[in-house]
C-alpha cells in the first residue's frame, strides 16, 4: 500500500523518473546502497547527485564510479562557513581534473536560510565565490545547479547573465513571480520537491511555471512532512509529486511524466 501511495498511481503505470537534486552522498552507507538498489523498482532512471564542498564531491565522485545512473555535480553549497582560499583552490582542481565526469557544478548560490539566522553576515563574499563558481561552469561548458531563492534569486540570475549563462538549474524554488518570468524568460530550469503536496506556495509556482521550464528532485536527505512524514526521502516520492504537478496543471499524467523526464533528460545530456 505504502508504495502505491507514494508513488500518486498504481503499480504498472508508473512511468521513468529522474531525480534531479538529491544529495546521495549525505545518507548512510547502507540507505546509499538500499535506495540505489530500488532505483529500477521505482523506475528511477538516474539521479543528479550534488556536492557541498570537496570531501563531497569526492564521495560523490567515487558512488558515481558505481553505478552510471549516478551523475555527479560538483560545488559548494552556500549555507556554511566560507571555504578558505587553499580549500577552494583544492575544489577548483577537483573539478577541474574530473570534468569530464562532472554533469553540472553545483550545488552552489547565496546563503539566504544562513543569513536569516545570523543578519550579520555579509553576502558579498559568498556573491564573489558563486561568481567564482559561475565562471568556471562557463568555462568547462557545464549546467550550473542554484541555491538561490527570494531575494537572492535576482543576484544569482545577474551573475548568470553576465557571464551569459544558458544552462541553469533554480533547485526547490521560491521567490516572486517577476524573478519567475525572468527565469523561465532566459531558458533556465526549476524543480520541486515533494513539499508540493501540502505547501501551498510551491503549488502555485507550479502552476506559474510552464511545464517545459519544471523538473522534479527530492533534495534528499532531507525530510518532509505531509504523506511522507517519518519516511526516508527517496526518489519513489517523486511519482507523488508528478501526481500532483499533473493535479495542479490539470494535464493528463502521462503527458507529465513524460515532460518532466525529458525536461531533464535534455538539460543534462543524460
Amino acid at each position: 500500500m505504502e508504495k502505491n501511495h507514494l508513488s500518486g498511481t498504481a503499480g504498472d503505470d508508473m512511468k521513468s523518473i529522474i531525480d534531479a537534486h538529491i544529495h546521495l552522498d549525505m545518507y548512510p552507507e547502507v540507505l546509499q546502497r538500499q535506495l540505489v538498489q530500488d532505483l529500477d523498482e521505482h523506475h528511477a532512471e538516474g539521479l543528479i547527485a550534488v556536492s557541498n564542498h570537496l570531501s563531497s564531491a569526492k564521495k560523490t565522485w567515487q558512488l558515481a564510479q558505481t553505478d552510471k545512473r549516478i551523475h555527479p555535480a560538483f560545488g559548494y553549497h552556500p549555507e556554511q562557513q566560507l571555504p578558505t582560499v587553499e580549500e577552494l583552490s583544492e575544489l577548483l582542481d577537483f573539478m577541474e581534473s574530473h570534468h569530464t565526469d562532472m554533469k553540472a557544478v553545483g550545488e552552489v548560490g547565496l546563503p539566504y536560510y544562513t543569513r536569516k539566522e545570523d543578519p550579520s553576515i555579509s553576502i558579498e563574499a559568498y556573491i564573489e565565490l558563486l561568481e567564482t563558481m559561475i565562471i568556471h561552469a562557463a568555462r568547462l561548458n557545464k549546467p550550473v545547479i542554484l541555491h538561490a531563492v527570494y531575494e537572492d534569486a535576482p543576484v544569482a540570475c545577474e551573475l548568470l547573465e553576465k557571464h551569459s549563462i544558458r544552462q541553469a538549474h533554480f533547485h526547490w524554488f521560491k521567490g516572486d513571480n517577476g524573478t519567475v518570468r525572468r527565469i523561465v524568460g532566459n531558458g533556465y530550469m526549476l524543480s520541486v520537491t515533494p513539499d508540493c503536496l501540502y505547501e501551498s506556495e510551491i503549488q502555485q509556482l507550479i502552476q506559474q511555471i510552464p511545464l517545459t521550464s519544471l523538473m522534479v528532485e527530492t533534495d534528499g536527505p532531507w525530510p518532509f512532512e505531509g504523506p511522507f512524514l517519518g519516511m526516508m526521502t527517496h526518489p519513489k516520492m517523486i511519482h507523488a509529486s508528478v501526481a500532483k504537478i499533473a493535479e495542479l496543471k490539470r494535464l493528463p499524467i502521462d503527458s507529465v511524466y513524460h515532460q518532466l523526464f525529458d525536461n531533464t533528460k535534455d538539460f543534462y545530456q543524460l
